[in-house]
């Protein structure tokens, strides 16, 4: 049986060659011989509410059986920590691979109520052996400064810092599917 991938992408438009949509559908063509795809549409992506993220996640993760890894881009990586590090769930996760994710709260340009993690969340997570966190060096969207910030609460994690400007990586992003054909 193959591995479920879920990813769980970021927020606005979602349409075809916006938002998430490009690096999703290069990863499911990279590995979908060797991996089970699983991509929900996340609820309302233009103005997304954490209790509504929260109950999709959960419903999709509910349907899953086996090892599963997680895959969360922009404000889904936020999802998938916050979601983690609050809730409990009988599942096996192989990895968790964090994508340009935004630390909300970090500073007063990146305040979410909602979407906020609690302090000393990562003690909460459940054990995931792999742990990865991707960024580019000079974006714009999300600064490099958040994923310095989640480097510092995660030691143990690879961290991947990708040259240039890059947040939705419309091009792809190989090195995220080396690290997931490593597992």
């Amino acid at each position: 049986m193959k591995k479920t991938i879920l990813f769980i992408h970021s927020a606005g438009p979602q349409e075809r060659k916006k938002g998430s949509s490009n690096l999703s559908a290069y990863l499911e063509k990279e590995l979908r011989d060797k991996f089970q795809f699983v991509m929900p549409k996340m609820p309302n992506p233009e103005n997304p509410e954490y209790v509504l993220w929260k109950n999709q996640l959960e419903k999709e993760l509910n349907m899953i059986n086996g090892e599963v890894i997680l895959v969360g881009h922009s404000l889904g990586g936020s999802v998938l920590l916050k979601y983690l590090s609050e809730e409990s769930c009988n599942i096996t996760f192989r990895g968790l691979f964090i994508i340009a994710a935004p630390y909300w709260g970090l500073d007063e340009d990146w305040q979410s109520k909602d979407f906020t993690l609690q302090s000393s969340f990562e003690g909460n997570l459940p054990v995931i052996p792999n742990l990865f966190l991707y960024h580019s060096r000079d974006e714009d969207i999300v600064p490099f400064k958040h994923h310095k910030s989640y480097a510092e609460k995660f030691p143990q994690a690879t961290l991947r810092e990708i040259e240039g400007r890059q947040h939705l990586f419309h091009n792809g992003l190989p090195i995220l599917v080396n690290d997931i054909e490593s597992l």
